[in-house]
């Protein structure tokens, strides 16, 4: 799991602009991305319980903020919590658990996806876990 925020903490190749009509800011340069997905959750719930063998995914916040709770497939150890806002992006590898609870104002999130996400193939790399929180 990575972490790191889009407006404060680019890193070359990534790169952000900023003049006095605004901001431009690199989310991915050169990466393999197959599938993308706006995800609006309500207030207070949990959504995940799950991970992929091969699929990476990476979540941009654009509002709200929500636990993304996690640990490795088959771990003993107990799951970590990172607390994420607007403007986070988490990164998901494989053969990682994620459970995600969502903040007191719900939230929306970009998922971008680098294997089998989309369309007919949206649970064909997904593999349902009992909550680790």
């Amino acid at each position: 799991m990575i972490v790191r925020n889009i407006y404060k903490e680019q890193k070359a190749p990534l790169e952000l602009f900023t003049d006095n009509r605004g901001i431009i800011t690199d989310i991915f340069y050169k990466e393999d991305i197959h599938h993308v997905a706006q995800i609006d959750s309500k207030p207070n719930v949990i959504r995940g319980n799950h991970y992929h063998k091969e699929t990476t995914q990476h979540m941009l916040m654009i509002s709200g903020s929500m636990e993304y709770w996690y640990k490795n497939v088959g771990s003993e150890e107990k799951p970590k919590v990172v607390y994420l806002k607007k403007g986070d992006l988490i990164s998901t590898p494989p053969l990682e658990i994620h459970t995600l609870k969502i903040g007191n104002d719900g939230n929306s999130f970009v998922v971008f996806s680098s294997g089998l996400r989309g369309g007919k193939d949206y649970e064909a790399d997904t593999f349902r876990v009992d909550s680790i929180i």
